[in-house]
């Protein structure tokens, strides 16, 4: 019974926030629109304080500019060059696509082995 109590008093309180918005946008619009994009103004100039304030602290320390010499390091070492293909001549097209022999199994799975052939002492079913 008191959550209904809340839940009424909740619904009075934002019913009287949309009616005060909407008097507010019609009786004096001018007022509310430069008081909204004041707010708008405030929130963007606060965050990019913060957000500069946060990215100072973090900065790039020396330890970052090392790992980021080595990434580029390894990237270059183990750049992988395509060689370029020989032209086919056209009349060694295929009319139809190549099938695979046999389906190939995602490189995660694997066949545990076990014990097979051996029979089971009891039927689970038969219990």
């Amino acid at each position: 019974m008191k959550r209904k109590k809340i839940a009424y008093i909740f619904y009075i309180i934002i019913a009287l926030a949309v009616f005060g918005v909407i008097t507010q946008l019609f009786g004096n619009t001018r007022n509310f629109l430069m008081g909204m994009f004041m707010m708008l103004g405030f929130a963007v100039a606060i965050f990019a304080l913060l957000y500069f304030v946060v990215n100072r602290s973090r900065g790039s320390s020396d330890e970052m500019k090392k790992y980021k010499q080595a990434v580029k390091q390894s990237k270059s070492k183990y750049q992988q060059t395509t060689p370029k293909k020989p032209k086919q001549p056209e009349s060694f097209n295929r009319k139809y696509p190549r099938t695979r022999n046999g389906k190939k199994r995602p490189t995660h799975l694997r066949v545990i082995e076990g014990n097979k052939s051996k029979a089971k002492g009891k039927d689970r079913a038969t219990f």
